[in-house]
Parts: structure tokens; sequence; C-alpha cells
């Protein structure tokens, strides 16, 4: 799926905007909240720092956060036969419901991040750490080789717990603990599963600001979205993700939709999952959540539109990124546009350990408080 976004075919981000570290490694005093935030009501932008949402938002309003842990889910391995054999890191991504894993086979790089290598082959065996091996089968999709079902001979958590370290991109400037990609919002799932790569729009909420959210009146929803890995060279649409909607979240959603309060979705993890169990009303009804688990193949896009979403915090994405699509099925495109333009401008950072962008319905005759430009 290419991405299709008018105005930010020519948008170019200067590598110099990349977060290289997480913002409490910036300077002294510095806390996982003091990034930027920016605001879009439509075509009108607003500087913020990240502390200021609760004053963003009103009592009623309801924030919905991916509670997925995040997997220390790189592990070094060996292709081929012993001796020696090509060295590769191994991404797990997602475990399939047979037992097999979808993972990602990358070459390591001397700074100890990866770049892209061919999938495969089918058949081969990756040797792991600790006596473990992988058995190449054949690619998840069709077509893509980026992504290869593989049999997993050994117990995949503990492998992770011993061996394992976060999964990272070569903008970053070094290894950082697993503690650093999880987001207060984390919850350990029963059977040992998480995502892949970090829910990343929950990364700046600390326990008081959302003790200050909750004394607002913004109530804060939990579901789990277990995200696999992402393309990050060739922005290929998600592949389908382990998924659960809790009856309490889809009451509490349908609730503030009857009374006023807007849906705010943290991240794009959670509109693909309160999305994917949005259920039409009845002709001239709204649409409604529901409860739900399972697999989501869901691509929100323009065309299909969200049903229970009303705004969306989330990071900063490359301007070839499939998660564009959802952006501007949430706010428009003339919204996105000019955001992004504003971004660059103002030279927020992008990525996990980034900047982040609140996208909120626009409203007439409201006028938007400019606060503060740094976080």
């Amino acid at each position: 799926m290419s991405v299709v976004v008018d105005g930010l075919e020519g948008l170019r981000v200067p590598e110099e905007l990349s977060a290289r570290v997480p913002a409490e490694q910036r300077g002294p005093g510095r806390g996982r909240d003091d990034v930027r935030l920016l605001v879009s009501r439509g075509e009108a932008v607003s500087h913020h720092a990240f502390r200021e949402l609760p004053a963003l938002l009103r009592a009623g309003d309801v924030l919905v956060v991916n509670t997925s842990p995040t997997l220390a889910a790189a592990v070094d391995g060996r292709l081929g036969p012993e001796p020696g054999g090509e060295p590769v890191v191994v991404h797990f991504s997602t475990r399939g419901d047979d037992g097999r894993w979808a993972v990602e086979l990358r070459s390591p790089e001397p700074s100890g991040s990866t770049r892209p290598r061919a999938g495969g082959p089918a058949g081969a065996v990756v040797r792991l750490p600790g006596g473990g091996r992988l058995a190449l089968a054949g690619p998840l999709t069709p077509g893509s080789g980026r992504l290869w079902w593989a049999r997993a001979y050994g117990d995949v958590p503990g492998l992770l717990g011993r061996y394992g370290r976060p999964i990272r991109y070569g903008y970053t400037e070094r290894d950082q603990p697993l503690s650093a990609y999880q987001t207060v919002f984390a919850r350990p799932s029963p059977d040992g599963g998480g995502s892949a790569e970090m829910p990343s729009a929950g990364r700046p909420f600390t326990a008081g600001l959302v003790a200050e959210l909750a004394a607002r009146g913004v109530w804060i929803a939990p579901l789990s979205l277990h995200t696999g890995v992402a393309s990050a060279e060739a922005h290929e649409p998600p592949y389908p993700e382990r998924f659960e909607v809790p009856a309490a979240t889809a009451a509490l959603v349908n609730a503030a939709r009857a009374t006023g309060g807007r849906v705010i979705a943290v991240g794009t993890t959670v509109v693909r999952a309160l999305e994917s169990a949005a259920v039409a009303g009845p002709t001239g009804a709204g649409a409604s959540a529901r409860a739900g688990r399972g697999w989501t193949d869901l691509v929100v896009t323009p065309a299909r539109g969200v049903r229970v979403v009303d705004g969306l915090l989330t990071g900063l994405h490359e301007p070839e990124a499939s998660h564009l699509l959802m952006l501007e099925a949430v706010a428009g495109r003339a919204a996105l546009r000019s955001a992004y333009a504003a971004a660059v401008r103002d030279r927020y950072l992008w990525h996990e350990f980034g900047d982040v962008h609140l996208l909120l319905p626009e409203e007439k005759g409201h006028r938007v408080r400019c606060g503060s430009n740094s976080g």
C-alpha cells in the first residue's frame, strides 16, 4: 500500500530531527514528559509542552491506552550449519496460534543497530543462544520476504528474558534498557506475550500526569494490542496483530460518546483495536464500541474512516509511513498537511523517543491557547 497524502510528497525530515535518546537523558532534571506537544484542530496548530495535556482535555473525555508490555524482542543468532554461519539479529514479531513465530532476520551493524536483509531461505536453521533453534518455514505474506514464519525449538519467552534486548534502529544513539521502552500503562500478559516494539504514544505519560488527568475528570480506559515488528524502511501496512478490548472499556467509550465526551486514542495501535471492535449502528444511528478479542488485519484508511475514535495522540511519522493514512482518516488531509509542515519548521523530534502530536476535532469558535514552545 502506498501512502499518498497531498502536500506531504515533498516533505523531508532532516536527520538531526531524529530523537536519538529518551527525553530523560537529554539533560539534568528532565523526565519522560519533557517532550513537546503539537496540537491540531483542523488546520489550526498550537505548540505546547506535554505537561499541558490535562488542560487541553475536558471532563468526560476518555483516553484509551494500550497496556501491552514491550518485549526484549531482538536476539543475536547464526544462520546456517555449525561452525560459524552468517551472523543475524532475530526480531521476534508475533506468536501465531499454532505456536510458530513471525520473525524478521536483520544484519548486525558495528554500531549495535541493524540493517535489512533478504528473508529466508526456507528450511534454514537459525542457532540461538542457550541452545535454542529456529527453523524457517516461509514468508508470512506471499510476495513479501521481510517477515517469515519459523518454528521455535525452546522456550521463547525465557530466551527473550535471558538473551533479548529491545529492538533498536539506526537513528538511536545506543542501546537502552528494557525499562526505557515500557510505558506507565504496561501490564504483564498472563501468557508472557507483548509487543515487539513499544506502543510509543504512551511513553511520555507519568504517574503524576495520569493522576492530574483523573483529577480533572478525564477517564483512562485500557485495552491491549500486541504490536508486531514495524517496517522501518519499506513502510508496509501493519500485519495482523492480536488485540483485546475489555467490556468495561467499550462501555466507557459508549458512555462518553452518549454524553458529549471525546474518545482520544493514545496511539495508532489503540485506533486499530477500537475500530476493529466497533460495530455500525442502525441507519441514522452512530456506531458503538464493543468488547472483542482475537486477531485484526484492519488497516484504517481515509476511505474506510473511523467510527468511534474522535481524536488521536501519536508520535510523528515518516512522510512515507502507512500510519499517515490512519491520521488522515481521523483528522483529514488539510490538518495533517498543516501539522507536519509546522513540525518540520519548528524542529519537533521524530520517532519513539521524540515529540508527540495531538489531533483533536475542530471546534467552531474555539480559541486554542498557545502554550510553551519547548518541552
